[in-house]
């Protein structure tokens, strides 16, 4: 149960804009990290614009996207992310459920291309240690055009914040 109170549209007329809003840009659904998130509006219309920059204005492909999302929720416990995006949001993007499930231990497992090593690498070593070793960024580099290291660089940093707040705030995954 979360550790703080889910806000239920129907009980709150005033954030009708707001909740169409979120609606809108999540496919008519308000999922329970907005309903947390609604506690303070302007937080959550301004994570809302970051998730969908993120994950839709961007120059990097949906299959990595999904590989990279998955594996922050795997490194930093987060069933709420792994569940909100397996298979969701991960099958449509052409990753299969033994695909996903191995990003858990990505290392062990053929699955994934020099480049999603690359990207798993940049995110490992970004999630664990902040401090990103030169060797895993010249490798990063060799797949990736600057634009697309920041986005991936972004795309890590917002889905580590959005992890941490899932877990310290004990948001129950939808089911």
């Amino acid at each position: 149960m979360a550790r703080v109170s889910l806000i239920e549209p129907e009980q709150h007329p005033e954030l009708e804009p707001i909740i169409a809003k979120i609606r809108s840009g999540r496919r008519g659904t308000l999922i329970n990290v907005y309903k947390l998130l609604l506690h303070t509006p302007a937080i959550a219309e301004i994570w809302l614009d970051l998730i969908n920059a993120v994950r839709w204005k961007v120059d990097l492909d949906g299959r990595l996207r999904e590989i990279v999302i998955i594996r922050i929720g795997y490194l930093n416990r987060c069933s709420y992310v792994v569940k909100q995006h397996v298979p969701q949001h991960s099958a449509p993007e052409g990753l299969s459920q033994e695909e996903c499930d191995a990003l858990a231990d990505w290392r062990a497992s053929s699955f994934y291309n020099a480049r999603e090593r690359a990207a798993l690498a940049f995110t490992d070593a970004s999630t664990r240690d902040v401090d990103v070793p030169d060797a895993v960024f010249e490798a990063l580099r060799g797949h990736f055009s600057e634009r697309q290291i920041v986005e991936l660089t972004v795309l890590i940093g917002t889905y580590n914040m959005h992890t941490r707040m899932c877990q310290a705030l004990k948001i129950d995954p939808q089911t």
